[in-house]
């Protein structure tokens, strides 16, 4: 048998793009990364995360870190996406999500594996147009949107949870608000420098903050692209 480390560049390459490097990416995030939620761990080893980004950082997939995606944004460290998808399914598979900030797709793509019915909103046309196209060539049925996503997507308010893939100084009471009873809401807050993941629940006795740790993410800007 030929060793991994004699074998042709090519064949390397599908190598670190193949089944075989997301099981060791789950496995990683599952004894390292403390990742406990094997339908979070199952929708991430089934997921083609190379698909996600630039065919030429196809190598590096599967690294457990962020990735550029063009337009000074980024594909979040899939640690980071199990982290907040756990977060979010902790109290119940929900069955509406509003997702703000599309980006490359994955997050979305995560969520809408586990079956939840997912709306998607991305500020920058040209990332949202090849996501739109990932998610056709994959199969997968998500409802999507070009728009200032800080404000949200009323129209289809409440949701059960509402994920926000990009750092704001603080939450905005327009998300907050299309938030249903009982729902849970997952954000990282604060600025460049200094940033934390939130989750928020919204119960009968108001809203239970948890911090769930340091984070880093691309800022929440206001307008579209």
């Amino acid at each position: 048998m030929m060793s991994r480390f004699h074998a042709k560049p090519e064949a390397q390459g599908q190598g670190m793009t193949s089944q075989r490097a997301r099981d060791r990416l789950v496995e990683r995030l599952r004894s390292e990364g403390g990742i406990r939620d094997e339908r979070v761990l199952q929708a991430l080893r089934s997921l083609p995360r190379h698909l996600f980004i630039d065919e030429a950082l196809g190598s590096r997939a599967y690294e457990d870190t962020a990735l550029p995606i063009g337009n000074a944004q980024t594909i979040s460290q899939p640690w980071v996406v199990a982290r907040m998808t756990e977060a979010l399914i902790e109290h119940g598979l929900p069955k509406k999500v509003l997702e703000v900030g599309t980006g490359s797709g994955y997050q979305a793509a995560v969520l809408a594996t586990l079956g939840i019915e997912v709306y998607t909103v991305e500020r920058i046309d040209e990332l949202l147009r090849v996501a739109r196209r990932r998610f056709r060539n994959m199969g997968l049925n998500l409802r999507t949107k070009h728009d200032d996503g800080r404000m949200g997507w009323p129209e289809h308010a409440p949701y059960d949870a509402i994920i926000v893939t990009a750092a704001g100084a603080a939450l905005d009471p327009a998300l907050l608000a299309q938030l249903g009873e009982g729902g849970t809401l997952v954000a990282p807050v604060g600025g460049p420098s200094a940033q934390i993941l939130l989750r928020l629940r919204k119960t009968v006795e108001g809203v239970v903050q948890d911090d769930l740790g340091k984070v880093v993410f691309v800022p929440l800007v206001s307008g579209i692209l």
